[in-house]
């Protein structure tokens, strides 16, 4: 179905022309209103004012004094009439059961009659039109109370508050904690307070405002100490110094020396009172002197430290096992830094009894060890020196001597030193006094005959095969070490003796075998001979050497007699040095293993003469004739 010529519908319009003229006058009539309310705003005042002219607006006051139509000098008569509080009115201060009351003029307080008396008048009078035309409605309606116009000096005022500040004011104060001896006190902390005075003013000011008595707060700031209270802590050093502080190993072997005990008056000199911050506040601490406290740690120390040792054994040659014959020791050593800290916590705590830290250190071989687990199964090495002609003194030398190094163990690989391993030598230890050379002269001295042992070691090593990194011969030819069964001497011996003056002087020989090694010593004071003994596993190592015996000899110097005033009545003649050539000596030695060259080392010797050395004393008239009676010291 198909619709043609619709018809359209079309809303009129106005002319544009007629619009505008709407709008204009719509404009127009909103101007003329808002002009006569504005006229009649201002007719409202103007006319007001000329009504009160030179007066001040009904219903306004100043601190109460109504100043309803007056002029501005009789409202400002009123004022300083009605208005006696800066000279009547009381301010009040208060702290705790403290109270100051002053009078506002003598804090600094001022009224003002005629600039109040202004105030008020200028009332109704500034701020635009309708604030005005506001003001002068709510003065009319419900009244306007002013506040008076003062002068405050804060100078007066200031000055009156610091004095109160002086009564006020406390300072902050930490508890104490003092150690006197055995005497332990303690006082507890007081809170600090301090009057601000500047805050205080505002208060001050703000209480003058009302034109009224009041109570002005004051403005205290506190300060609490770090430590308020030192009680516990004093309990705590007062038990510590009840008791001796007793100090121990904790799970220590049987044989651990200690425990030991800090008297209390040895304690109360150590301890100190310290403070620290746990987190949660600080607090004070009874704290122990570091320094003191590990001076005698390091006594205790000396006591507690030693090394771990192997157990030692001894070679069943019809078993071919080892047997044990000492027990292993385990290591021990102080960890000085760890048992201060450990002491430090306990006396902290007011504990009477503290740990030692210690260090543990397991041997290498045990007490349970076997010769298969070692690589000990057989004699490698087999030594024996002998010292015919040696006094008594000597021989005990020697046994105490090699008693040191029976069923010792040297780990594969290692440098063994004699010399640490053999001990103090001294009287303490068993040592006698026997001939010894020292600083180019045979004396007397402490250990006499230890030489035997190193020159026995060092055989034994050299026969042995090992390496020897470190071996140091005598001043000059010394007839022992030159001996063969029976006493008689052999020149071949010359140049396998070792000297050791430790530290200064060592044997050392390297096991450089991959089995450890195990060495024996056996002392025999009827055959004066000294037999050291080196059980492991043999490699297969070859010794072969050759020596040039004892060549280039030099004669003995002429023999020393002296004159020595200190020798006795019993002593006139004394015999210091036997007479010795001078001689070199190189002893060549290879060591082959499996057919092959294992290494190569020769071993030089130099001796130098040595002079036949006699004192006299004061009771020898004839020096020559007693020392020939003796054989000693005579010239060839």
């Amino acid at each position: 179905m198909t619709v043609t010529n619709p018809v359209q519908f079309v809303r009129p319009r106005r002319k544009r022309r007629e619009t505008g003229a709407v709008w204009i006058q719509m404009a127009a009539a909103l101007f003329a209103g808002v002009s006569f309310f504005l006229l009649a705003i201002f007719v409202f005042s103007m006319g007001y004012r000329l009504v009160h002219f030179g007066r001040i607006f009904p219903g306004v006051s100043v601190a109460g004094v109504d100043l309803s139509g007056m002029k501005r000098d009789d409202a400002a008569l009123k004022i300083q009439a009605a208005l006696s509080f800066p000279y009547s009115g009381r301010l009040v201060f208060r702290d705790g059961q403290n109270v100051w009351v002053e009078t506002p003029a003598r804090l600094g307080m001022v009224l003002d009659p005629a600039a109040s008396a202004q105030l008020a008048y200028d009332f109704g009078r500034q701020g635009g039109l309708f604030q005005a035309v506001i003001d002068q409605l709510n003065a009319a309606q419900v009244g306007v109370a002013l506040s008076p116009v003062i002068i405050f000096d804060q100078r007066i005022a200031y000055s009156y508050l610091q004095k109160i500040a002086a009564e006020v004011n406390k300072p902050v104060s930490e508890a104490s904690l003092v150690i006197n001896g055995l005497n332990v006190t303690s006082r507890p902390g007081q809170v600090g307070r301090t009057l601000n005075p500047e805050a205080t003013l505002i208060y001050l000011h703000a209480q003058m405002q009302f034109f009224r008595d009041g109570e002005v707060p004051f403005v205290i700031q506190e300060q609490a100490p770090q430590v308020m209270d030192a009680s516990a802590q004093a309990e705590a050093a007062r038990n510590l110094l009840a008791a001796p502080l007793t100090l121990s190993v904790p799970d220590a072997p049987p044989d651990t020396p200690g425990p030991w005990q800090i008297q209390p008056a040895e304690l109360a000199p150590m301890l100190r009172v310290g403070r620290f911050d746990p987190g949660s506040g600080a607090q004070y601490v009874v704290q122990i002197d570091r320094a003191m406290l590990q001076t005698l740690l390091v006594d205790i120390a000396r006591q507690v430290d030693r090394p771990e040792a192997n157990a030692r054994f001894t070679f069943d040659e019809q078993s071919g096992q080892i047997v044990p014959i000492q027990a292993s020791v385990i290591g021990l050593q102080v960890d000085l830094p760890g048992s201060i800290n450990e002491i430090e916590k306990a006396v902290a705590a007011g504990q009477q009894a503290a740990f030692l830290r210690v260090n543990l250190t397991e041997p290498l071989v045990a007490d349970s060890a076997n010769g298969q687990q070692l690589g000990i199964t057989q004699l490698i090495s087999d030594e024996t020196t002998y010292f015919y002609g040696s006094s008594a003194a000597r021989l005990k030398n020697i046994e105490t001597a090699a008693a040191n190094f029976h069923g010792l163990l040297v780990a594969p690989g290692e440098t063994f030193s004699m010399g640490a391993h053999l001990g103090d030598v001294s009287l303490d230890s068993g040592y006698a006094e026997a001939l010894i050379i020292y600083n180019g002269r045979t004396i007397k001295g402490v250990g006499g005959g230890v030489c035997q042992v190193s020159t026995t070691l060092f055989r034994a090593a050299f026969f042995a095969g090992f390496p020897v990194p470190e071996r140091h011969a005598h001043a000059y030819r010394v007839y022992y070490y030159e001996q063969r069964p029976g006493g008689s001497n052999d020149p071949r011996l010359s140049g396998f003796d070792a000297t050791v003056y430790f530290p200064l002087v060592d044997f050392k020989f390297k096991n450089d075998s991959p089995y450890w090694l195990l060495m024996d010593t056996f002392f025999d004071a009827k055959t004066r001979s000294l037999t050291w003994k080196f059980y492991s596993t043999s490699d297969g190592r070859q010794v072969q050497w050759d020596t040039t015996g004892p060549i280039n000899i030099v004669p003995a110097p002429p023999p020393v007699v002296t004159f020595n005033p200190e020798l006795g009545p019993d002593e006139q003649l004394k015999h210091i040095d036997y007479a010795a050539d001078g001689a070199d000596v190189t002893i060549n030695r290879v060591v082959t293993r499996d057919g092959k060259i294992w290494f190569v080392d020769k071993f030089v010797t130099q001796y130098q003469p040595w002079a036949e050395a006699c004192e006299y004393g004061p009771d020898i008239k004839d020096p020559e004739k007693s020392l020939k009676k003796k054989g000693w010291c005579q010239n060839p």
